[in-house]
């Protein structure tokens, strides 16, 4: 595990540290033609060997080289101005799950992705994970229909689906510290979203609105509680089953 550990960090130095941002821009411009994309990428091999320290693997170190080289061109090809964020996210996904790869083949580590499915834990968590972040958002904001017609909400206010983002976090970071215990750290996420609404909501003098994002808050992080207990409850009932 160590050495895939030492390959996302290789990963890391090359692209954010080792990169500047004379060459994103002239990768950006010259595409397939700039210098800078294959010197980065030989970046990368050098980074990996030198980070497993052993000539053995100059193959590792060269499919590194070269993989990330055609991720790097894919995302030129096909990046746009509109889509930049969308094909940045791409890009390092595809880098990590290349090095992911390439770790499992060269080094064959002692991992069965087949136990892991049969893990009944994973099944409950991802269950949970989708539950909270694509499910939930739709059924609160189903709740709330009666009284979303019924206040003023300002859009142009508000960046393009900052609200689901924030709401899908927040119930992330709930879920996550009720599996933790760190019941204190809720309380203090509470405190934090209220000191930042707080200004909205005096500025607002809308008791209508601030009714309506007090009912999402607590309908939220309510449903966020809920499901990190119903979580531990069915992960502890499976564990003495299989004791």
């Amino acid at each position: 595990m160590i050495v895939l550990i030492k390959l996302i960090l290789v990963h890391l130095v090359g692209d954010f540290i080792l990169q500047p941002k004379s060459w994103v821009d002239e990768k950006e411009r010259r595409g397939i033609t700039s210098l800078k994309l294959y010197l980065h990428g030989l970046i990368h091999g050098v980074l990996t060997w030198l980070v497993l320290w052993n000539f053995r693997y100059w193959a590792v170190a060269l499919s590194i080289t070269i993989v990330h080289i055609g991720i790097d061109i894919t995302k030129l090809s096909f990046q746009k101005k509109n889509n930049k964020t969308g094909w940045f996210l791409m890009d390092q996904l595809l880098h990590v799950l290349s090095i992911i790869v390439l770790w499992y083949v060269f080094f064959n580590p002692d991992i069965s992705f087949g136990k892991l499915v049969e893990n009944q834990n994973f099944w409950i968590y991802l269950t949970a994970i989708l539950f909270l972040t694509v499910v939930c958002g739709i059924g609160i904001q189903i709740l709330l229909t009666n009284w979303t017609k019924d206040i003023y909400l300002d859009k142009e206010k508000s960046l393009p689906n900052a609200g689901r983002y924030i709401g899908i976090l927040e119930r992330l970071l709930v879920f996550l510290f009720v599996v933790l215990g760190r019941w204190e750290a809720i309380g203090f996420l509470v405190a934090a979203k209220s000191v930042f609404r707080f200004g909205d909501l005096k500025d607002s003098r809308n008791r209508k609105l601030t009714e309506y994002i007090l009912i999402g808050t607590l309908l939220s992080f309510g449903i966020a509680i809920v499901t990190g207990i119903l979580v531990l409850y069915f992960s502890s009932i499976l564990q003495n089953l299989n004791e």
